[in-house]
């Protein structure tokens, strides 16, 4: 089989990537970053979840973004609760984050003589995050085979999957659901209750529960 790097947070959408890899016949590869999130119940699930949907291994790296701020992710500040302003980048996204984690998953690939990196972002039903948007993934792509050794003599060309970058959250859900992924092993919420449970406000909560709502199936995750 050949190996691809997933970056899985545990998550709904990067846990619907790693089972999509894994149907394409792929070993998956899960990495995993505690980066300082208010949402660290996710790594738990990833932990737990990584192995049984089939990850060859799951690495979890630490990177401190809370010394450099600038979210409410990773500093004191209030996630919103009531919505976000159409078309305004949320208070929510965090500086560059996923250049930093596909700048990892590609250097762990090269590491493991793999060319595939598969990432969960979503141009339809998402925040707004810049780094989600299909420009951004095609020159990150382009970076990975100008800057690696692998790449410049010609073991192999890069590639970045994004399987789910036209899917609606509704469409992310029943393609999972039709792969046999468990959502109660998921987490979503990113400001939950000191017990864990997801607070069903926040702009992430709202996605989720709007896309189960229009995939006509019910969440199975527990809500405060």
């Amino acid at each position: 089989m050949k190996k691809a790097v997933i970056l899985y947070s545990g998550g709904l959408d990067s846990t619907t990537c790693m089972a999509l890899a894994g149907r394409a016949g792929f070993a998956s590869y899960a990495l995993s970053f505690a980066y300082g999130q208010r949402h660290s119940i996710e790594l738990d699930k990833a932990r737990e979840y990584a192995p049984r949907i089939g990850a060859a291994e799951h690495l979890v790296v630490e990177v401190d973004m809370r010394r450099i701020g600038g979210s409410a992710l990773t500093a004191e500040g209030q996630v919103p609760k009531d919505g976000i302003e159409e078309g305004a980048i949320p208070v929510t996204y965090v500086p560059a984050r996923n250049t930093l984690f596909l700048s990892f998953a590609l250097s762990w690939a090269e590491v493991l003589g793999a060319f595939d990196i598969f990432i969960g972002v979503n141009a339809l039903d998402y925040s707004g995050y810049p780094d989600c948007r299909p420009e951004y993934i095609a020159a990150f792509e382009q970076l990975a085979n100008l800057a690696t050794r692998a790449a410049v003599e010609g073991q192999g060309r890069y590639r970045i999957h994004t399987p789910l970058i036209d899917l609606t959250k509704a469409q992310i859900i029943q393609r999972g659901l039709a792969l046999g992924v468990d959502y109660a092993l998921t987490h979503s919420c990113y400001d939950p209750l000191p017990e864990g449970l997801a607070c069903g406000r926040c702009d992430s909560c709202r996605l989720r529960l709007k896309g189960f709502a229009e995939a006509g199936v019910e969440d199975p995750l527990k809500y405060a």
